[in-house]
């Protein structure tokens, strides 16, 4: 067995320039990208990285013995106790391939990028600010040769019509510039020559980040089939490399989304549809994830000037018409997108720029890959540079969660909202114990440290001199919020390296119990308590609601030292449904929480039902939602309700390909959204969203999957929607919230059997 080395410090204190791209090629060099004073870029080679990976001890006498490698055993006694470094990339992957083969357990970090910043102890972007980071976004438009056919890059005929680019920052930021890229003739040589140019300018440009709206799945993919046909090399990248295309996946919640992801050697690719899946996860509340919805949903696009044409729309059927004919048009289109593009990375990418300059991960990664996998780099840094053995992710049982408790139902006014400061990170800090498989230390005193950068940030945002800086300081000091309350999770996250469910246990017990503290001493100081939700409490006090402070300084008062309580809000009035499900009125503004109020997944009659309801209650409007509740029984009554009040929506959860073969293997249940995907032309992809009616029954079809058709397809007349499946909606509804409103029953209607000829699906005006 040869002697075990320790590699060298690779640490410096030297200061360095802001690092803004790293890529590593076949022979393990890493190349990067450096800013310059003038806000340019500077690229050069960096030698002296090794590769490495933790072993188990295992069977490995042959492993020690591969050439090129140098393998140390650790300190402690954790599940990974050794640690190889490779001379070269290429005698890494050999090495990992044998110890494969081995069944020697190696625990590698993925991409190479990430290894390198690690061992660095490096962070890209450095002490850069947001704006001064060098964006693009890109979109395209194109042309389908097929008349009523969605563009398809395989089809000879269709075409890439135009690529629009839109660039920003550098050193003194400075005004968004836009390059619009048009086709020339509707020719291969012309349209290879375009696909040059998109070479050409982002060479030019040399941008950190290409962004776009679902730039992964249409965008990128098209311009690369395109590239792939016409002999055209995808040169997106620094240092003269080429995009590489592989599929993967992100886990929005409940859901998986496949997109061909493109990586480019020291750049990154942003996908703000991706972005707005998880900034939805929280909020839910977007019914479209398609760009114009939200940018108007995000402010970014004034919806008054979205209605009155202040923003250009072209449907899709439109845009080849419009480049041929209207190139003022086609051009606004193009131009409103990138706007749009750039509006809304604008309010969604400073979060991950931030963990980005708080990780040693790429940009790309910080985008696509969840918090554990990011706080698990954090304690594999400080273990790589101890030389300490790591554990293996840990399994975790399950445990009491937090205190959630609706005490009253109805409607309540001068309402009052107390909650407790990053509650389950300040009552770590107060055991002051790290989890179990923490031999090295690191869990407090790194949440110790991220609570500090918080605070400074926090109170640099107060004090800002300039708007520009108090964004930059508030998308510091969120990141952080949103880091030091993931360490609690991360505790009990069944793949967390240094995961302990006793200890969150522990946690959560400790937070109910002060919450209950607090809920006691807000009685006693004769308020109603409405609602409790792990760290905050919603109560009714007439007498307290003109000074909450006097009140918050008297309950303070039961709180353990390091425990902080904050007055979050006052409110004229709130409507308490059920536990997690309320709504609040702040003068104009109208808050709702839980998924019963604000259900995606219902039709858009029942939604606009629950929005007159809470408006109604919260005494924001006069009208009582049972009158709309009549009007649509009415129209469902004369088929006159447009089928666009009844199309539900929902969110694919997997490829229609996919779920035919399920559905032959004899796979159950089956799914309207999947059934009525299965009909259109082309057909939609996994995480996208579809639109579908009921319609009437026949014999043998009286299943909602056997009777789903996408509302693209109705024809009032041949596929009419069913009036009583939704009456029966309808009523239901009233029968929920009838408590509520004085009564739970609408009065008879004869439905009867549908006329002869009907123009049901048309825009009335009650609607």
């Amino acid at each position: 067995m040869p002697s075990e080395t320790k590699a060298p410090d690779t640490t410096t204190t030297a200061p360095e320039p802001a690092l803004c791209g790293v890529w590593i090629d076949g022979d393990g060099r890493a190349h990067l990208a450096v800013a310059r004073g003038d806000g340019g870029r500077e690229e050069r080679v960096e030698e002296g990285f090794r590769p490495f990976a933790w072993l188990t001890a295992g069977d490995s006498d042959a492993l020690d013995a591969a050439a090129g490698m140098e393998i140390e055993t650790l300190n402690g006694e954790g599940v990974f106790t050794r640690l190889a470094h490779a001379a070269a990339r290429g005698v890494y992957e050999n090495f990992l391939a044998a110890a494969k083969k081995a069944s020697v357990g190696t625990d590698v970090l993925r991409p190479l990028e990430n290894q390198f910043l690690l061992q660095r102890r490096r962070r890209l972007f450095g002490d850069m600010a947001f704006h001064q980071l060098r964006r693009c976004q890109l979109d395209i438009e194109t042309a389908s040769s097929v008349e009523g056919e969605f563009s398809d890059p395989a089809r000879p005929g269709d075409r890439v019509l135009a690529i629009g680019l839109q660039f920003s920052g550098g050193a003194g930021g400075g005004a968004a510039r836009q390059r619009i890229l048009v086709l020339d003739t509707m020719t291969d040589e012309a349209e290879k020559s375009l696909l040059e140019r998109l070479n050409d300018a982002l060479r030019e440009e040399d941008p950190d980040v290409i962004e776009g709206h679902n730039i992964f799945k249409f965008d990128l993919d098209y311009l690369r089939q395109r590239a792939r046909r016409l002999k055209v090399p995808c040169a997106w990248g620094r240092f003269g490399q080429r995009a590489s295309f592989r599929n993967s996946r992100l886990k929005a919640a409940e859901r998986w989304v496949d997109f061909p992801r493109c990586d480019l050697p020291g750049r990154t690719v942003i996908d703000t549809y991706l972005l707005v899946q998880l900034h939805d996860i929280t909020t839910r509340e977007l019914t479209s994830y398609g760009l114009k919805d939200v940018a108007v949903y995000f402010g970014v696009t004034d919806e008054d000037a979205a209605e009155n044409g202040g923003r250009t729309y072209l449907a899709g059927d439109k845009i080849h018409a419009a480049y041929e004919h209207d190139r003022a048009t086609f051009l606004a289109y193009l131009a409103d997108d990138l706007r749009e593009t750039k509006g809304v990375a604008d309010l969604l990418l400073p979060t991950y720029f931030e963990q980005a300059r708080a990780f040693p991960i790429l940009l790309q990664d910080a985008a696509l890959r969840g918090t554990t996998v990011k706080i698990d780099l954090l304690f594999l840094e400080e273990y790589y540079h101890a030389r300490q053995s790591c554990p293996a992710p840990v399994e975790v049982a399950a445990f009491a969660g937090g205190y959630t408790r609706s005490f009253k139902e109805g409607v309540f006014k001068n309402v009052l909202h107390f909650d407790v400061a990053s509650l389950y990170p300040s009552l770590l800090l107060l055991i002051g114990r790290n989890p179990g498989g923490d031999k090295l230390g690191v869990f407090i005193p790194l949440l110790r440290r991220l609570r500090e950068y918080r605070l400074k940030y926090k109170q640099l945002a107060r004090t800002a001199a300039t708007e520009e800086l108090r964004v930059e300081y508030q998308a510091r000091q969120a990141t952080f919020k949103i880091l030091i309350n993931s360490f609690y999770g991360y505790l009990g996250f069944a793949g967390a390296r240094f995961g302990d469910g006793a200890l969150a246990a522990e946690v959560t017990q400790r937070g109910r119990d002060l919450l209950q503290a607090l809920i006691d001493a807000f009685a006693a100081q004769g308020c109603e308590i409405l609602e409790a939700d792990t760290d905050g409490i919603y109560l009714a006090s007439e007498s307290h609601f003109g000074k909450p402070e006097a009140l918050l300084r008297e309950v303070a008062k039961v709180l353990p030292e390091g425990i902080e309580l904050e007055h979050d809000g006052s409110y004229d009035a709130m409507f308490c449904y059920k536990s997690k499900n309320y709504a609040l009125r702040d003068g104009k503004k109208i808050i709702i929480r839980g998924s019963a109020l604000r259900s995606r997944g219902i039709e858009p009659f029942l939604k606009k039902l629950n929005g007159r309801l809470i408006r109604f209650l919260l005494g924001a409007e006069t009208e009582s939602p049972i009158e709309l509740a009549e009007r649509f029984q009415r129209g469902l009554a004369e088929r006159s309700l447009p089928v666009a009040e009844l199309a539900k929506s929902e969110i694919l959860g997997q490829n229609p390909e996919a779920y035919e073969r399920f559905i032959a293997g004899g796979g159950k249940p089956r799914r309207a959204s999947a059934e009525a995907a299965l009909q259109m032309n082309p057909r939609p992809r996994m995480g996208e969203r579809v639109g579908y009616y009921i319609t009437a029954k026949e014999k043998g079809k009286t299943n909602d999957w056997q009777r789903a058709r996408p509302v693209e397809l109705f024809d009032a007349n041949a596929a009419p929607y069913d009036p009583a499946y939704y009456a029966k909606k309808l009523a239901d509804w009233v029968e929920r919230y009838g408590a509520f409103l004085g009564t739970d029953k609408l009065p008879p209607v004869d439905f009867g059997p549908p006329p002869k000829t009907t123009e049901a699906g048309g825009q009335g005006e009650l609607w």
